[in-house]
């Protein structure tokens, strides 16, 4: 760990561990603080948003089951999002769409994404773990962790309620208005299908242009 500014952290090699736990948590929750945990899902898409979600769960807090949502099914992770929203003391989640997207950059959008998450938050945490090693903010003092939502309680559940929001989105927003992509199978994603669709089709004003130009050779 090392500390930057005097302001945050960063875990730039933790150790590998069987799953998420508390033990970050842990040592602000002793001080009688909350704190949040922030990820944010759909960076790699070629269509769609990039959603962030923050969370503050209660000190001590058990949540058997929830993992980094990319390591659980569809199936799994909508059971746990019931069990995280209702455990939650505090909750949010922020959209940046694909124009947003083009205009600020991938990495920018899924910061601002992550900021405006945890400004929501009420009450105002008194850190924030975050993953990923690219974030920056002033919102409270934050830790950001490489592989975060497999090491961070906090971090974990905010991943799977971003996702879940997302893949909702995804198949009932954005599937209804542009279903010859097959945006409610793949969620927007790089599959096979959805190249196919893009070649056939062209792009439609959800899709990223810079993320598409290799596939369409524009």
């Amino acid at each position: 760990m090392r500390t930057r500014g005097g302001h945050s952290d960063v875990e730039l090699f933790p150790a590998v561990e069987d799953g998420p736990d508390s033990s970050r948590e842990e040592r602000f929750w002793r001080r009688s603080g909350l704190v949040a945990g922030a990820d944010e899902v759909g960076r790699g898409c070629l269509a769609g948003p990039v959603v962030a979600a923050a969370i503050i769960l209660p000190p001590y807090i058990s949540l058997p089951g929830v993992r980094d949502s990319k390591q659980i099914s569809a199936e799994r992770r909508e059971a746990l999002f019931d069990q995280i929203r209702d455990a939650a003391v505090s909750w949010s989640v922020c959209f940046r769409d694909a124009r947003f997207v083009e205009e600020h950059n991938i990495v920018q959008a899924s910061v601002r994404a992550m900021n405006t998450a945890l400004s929501r938050l009420r009450p105002r945490p008194v850190h924030a773990l975050i993953d990923g090693n690219y974030f920056h903010g002033d919102i409270c003092p934050f830790t950001t962790i490489v592989k975060g939502d497999s090491r961070s309680i906090s971090i974990a559940a905010a991943s799977i309620l971003a996702k879940v929001i997302r893949d909702r989105w995804m198949a009932r927003i954005a599937d209804r208005e542009f279903p010859v992509y097959g945006f409610a199978r793949h969620k927007g994603y790089a599959t096979q299908i959805h190249r196919d669709a893009l070649l056939a089709h062209g792009p439609c004003r959800l899709h990223r242009r810079t993320f598409i130009g290799r596939i369409l050779n524009v």
